[in-house]
């Protein structure tokens, strides 16, 4: 058995929803956990419970915020660490790299494209839009 803060050797497997929380995919447990149930997070191409077993080699197909990863478990770990060692734990496709890239480029042009405000206008805007609304009318 291993002691507090140190991974779990391949033989034993960690909870799911343990981690997915240590491999910093998720902020809580109870959000990895509503996850989970709500059939966004799939353990070998199978949905599952937040109680199984992930083990080493086992593959997980996660869905999150219009993103997703498919990624292949390679350490286990029940604590949660720094981002540095998180990433440790998995090895995503890259496949899956490619189409989480390409999505972050799509929203990327999508937000540069849309038009900001700065809220209120002020006086001369305002005279500019009664001018043209008095040159439709």
């Amino acid at each position: 058995m291993s002691g507090p803060g140190k991974p779990s050797s391949p033989a034993e497997g960690v909870r799911l929803d343990k981690w997915l929380w240590a491999a910093r995919f998720f902020k809580t447990r109870q959000l990895a956990n509503e996850a989970i149930a709500g059939g966004k997070v799939h353990l070998n191409g199978q949905r599952t419970k937040p109680g199984k077993d992930v083990t080493v080699g086992a593959t997980l197909e996660i869905s999150k915020d219009h993103f997703s990863w498919e990624i292949t478990v390679i350490a286990l770990s029940g604590r949660r660490g720094p981002a540095k060692e998180a990433v440790l734990l998995y090895e995503e496709t890259p496949e899956s790299l490619a189409k989480r890239q390409a999505e972050i480029d799509r929203r990327r042009a999508e937000q540069a494209s849309d038009v900001v405000s700065d809220g209120r206008p002020n006086k001369r805007d305002r005279r500019l839009i009664h001018r043209f609304k008095d040159t439709l009318g």
